[in-house]
């Protein structure tokens, strides 16, 4: 177990904001087109984080033209330039895939102070 845990912290050193389920982040995400490369910002609610170490994932859930939009980011990925906490939320349980069903109003997110 040794060697594992060399590799992962030699790809780890990445600097990553502190954030939870139910915060609002913005992803800067580096979008290659052909030749040329941009970063395109995803900006939406963590509804999941999954731990695990090298292959830890975050999922962000908005709500664009109407559509429930979800993408699933790995946290070490070289693709995330990078993740900004946009606003901190209060909720009480660690995935919030209930926020699927809600609409509108009822989707929101109380802020944690």
């Amino acid at each position: 177990m040794k060697l594992v845990d060399k590799v992962e912290q030699r790809h780890t050193n990445k600097e990553i904001p502190e954030f939870r389920a139910g915060d609002t982040v913005r992803v800067n995400v580096k979008i290659r087109e052909g030749e040329k490369s941009r970063i395109q910002a995803f900006e939406g609610v963590v509804i999941a984080i999954r731990r695990r170490g090298l292959g830890s994932t975050f999922t962000v859930r908005k709500v664009s033209f109407g559509y429930g939009v979800e993408r699933i980011f790995p946290l070490y990925s070289p693709t995330i330039e990078t993740i900004q906490v946009v606003k901190k939320g209060r909720v009480r349980r660690a995935k919030l895939y209930y926020l699927r069903q809600l609409k509108g109003k009822a989707a929101r997110i109380r802020e944690r102070r």
